[in-house]
């Protein structure tokens, strides 16, 4: 007689069984082109109907997990196309919201009231709200989740239907990309190699070119901190770069360190040792375009400021050496239609058109002082008038709206092309004074006062 070996599986093992069966039944059944026909729509339509039914939840996230295996084989038109589908099928549905709206209209109880709010509180809750939730729960679902919002932000245009998933879908990463659900590390040489070979390649303000290069700026002086999600544990969201200095530093290449930047004018008195007080906030860059909107940045350098002031208690100044992107096209502009003060129009010796030309043309070694002392009044000019109640600079409206103050400009601070492109090399330090952050960001938000030290208003002739 012959006697099965094999060992008696469990329900719980018999449940996971069927459920991979399942899942590997799901994916067959949900190979699909990669625009997206109308009949692989229909079938996509039809399986996350079968989701949002499903009432077994390792049933329900096989099948979910089928559903963004397919998407991730989608290419734009059919991305686009499953967004559509989205919109179509799975938004609100208008009988229910009307039904509830009667219901408040007719409410003649506070407890009738309460329930005709819960009523059309549910029926203003699109059914792609739900998938969204399921797809969280997935292994690697947050990650997918953060890049289908890449590719919805890619394609929604001004359609509303498409915009409104994307509301709803930034809601609902605004809740699980939370600060309090983020950890802050430092990132040092010894990180794992997949998280530093990231920071290569999501900075976005000042390349690094070399492992050699990125071990300048996790090393001595040095510090680089980022946060992370628990259930992203290897990509970074947004990190910051910090050298620690003595003194306001104004001069990239010094903080970059040798073959890491273009050559610098260094500043008198940098080359001399002392203690480092101060910490310089360089660079900050978002690596993850499907969290645009949430406001990630700004916690991140809170959060630094506190750890540095707990790990480094000599340090008493807190700013950053920023560029300043959009000054060139608007010098160029000012300059061009003769829209200068006095003392700007004097001190170009009344030829604003013949500079215009030779800055155009790049040759700027042949600008002299006069052109400096323009350029840099302008640039003051620039950053401390307001347009609509903002400044007209991305970055210096990050960091106003975050309570930082203008605190000096820097000729020559970074002579790299792409720096030269944007603001003629012309760089400033934003301060954060703990004692006032709250203050200036307040004063900025509410009534749109700039924070600007005399040293810069001075500049202004």
């Amino acid at each position: 007689m012959a006697v099965d070996a094999r060992p008696r599986l469990g329900p719980f093992e018999r449940l996971l069984r069927r459920a991979h069966r399942r899942r590997q039944r799901d994916r067959r059944a949900l190979a699909v082109g990669a625009a997206l026909p109308p009949a692989d729509a229909d079938r996509l339509a039809d399986a996350l109907e079968g989701v949002l039914l499903q009432r077994e939840p390792v049933a329900r996230r096989a099948e979910a997990a089928a559903i963004l295996e397919a998407y991730t084989t989608l290419n734009a038109e059919g991305r686009r196309r499953f967004f559509e589908r989205l919109a179509q099928q799975f938004a609100t549905v208008a009988d229910d919201v009307d039904h509830a709206l009667a219901a408040m209209a007719g409410a003649g109880s506070p407890t009738e009231r309460v329930d005709a709010e819960r009523q059309l509180r549910r029926a203003l809750t699109p059914r792609y709200a739900r998938l969204f939730h399921v797809f969280t729960g997935l292994p690697n679902g947050v990650k997918l989740l953060v890049d289908l919002r890449a590719d919805l932000l890619a394609c929604r245009g001004s359609d509303p239907a498409l915009r409104g998933i994307d509301d709803e879908l930034a809601a609902h990463l605004s809740t699980v990309f939370d600060v309090g659900l983020l950890q802050l590390h430092r990132i040092t040489w010894e990180s794992p190699a997949a998280l530093l070979e990231k920071l290569i390649a999501y900075e976005a303000v000042h390349e690094i070119r070399s492992w050699d290069e990125l071990k300048h700026r996790l090393h001595g002086s040095q510090r680089c901190f980022a946060f992370l999600h628990p259930a992203m544990p290897d990509e970074p969201l947004v990190f910051v770069e910090v050298a620690l200095t003595h003194g306001l530093a104004g001069d990239m290449s010094a903080l970059l360190g040798p073959g890491d930047g273009a050559d610098g004018v260094e500043e008198p008195g940098s080359g001399e040792a002392s203690e480092e007080d101060t910490a310089i906030f360089y660079s900050i860059t978002s690596c993850q375009p499907g969290l645009a909107g949430v406001q990630l940045g700004n916690e991140l350098i809170k959060h630094v400021v506190e750890q540095l002031r707990r790990d480094l208690p000599g340090l008493r100044v807190f700013a950053t050496l920023s560029p300043i992107p959009g000054f060139r096209r608007w010098a160029d502009t000012q300059l061009a239609e003769g829209r200068l003060t006095p003392g700007e129009l004097a001190a170009l010796g009344g030829e604003p058109g013949k500079v215009a030309a030779r800055l155009a043309a790049g040759r700027l070694e042949e600008l002299g002082e006069g052109t400096r002392t323009a350029l840099m009044s302008m640039c003051a000019r620039y950053l401390t008038t307001r347009r609509n109640g903002r400044s007209a600079d991305s970055v210096a409206n990050f960091h106003l709206s975050n309570g930082a103050r203008i605190e000096r400009l820097h000729w020559r601070a970074n002579t790299a092309p792409y720096e030269i492109e944007r603001s003629y090399g012309i760089m400033v330090n934003y301060r954060y004074d703990p004692g006032s952050i709250a203050a200036n960001a307040e004063a900025y938000l509410r009534a749109g006062h700039i924070q600007a030290t005399s040293q810069v208003r001075d500049l202004v002739r």
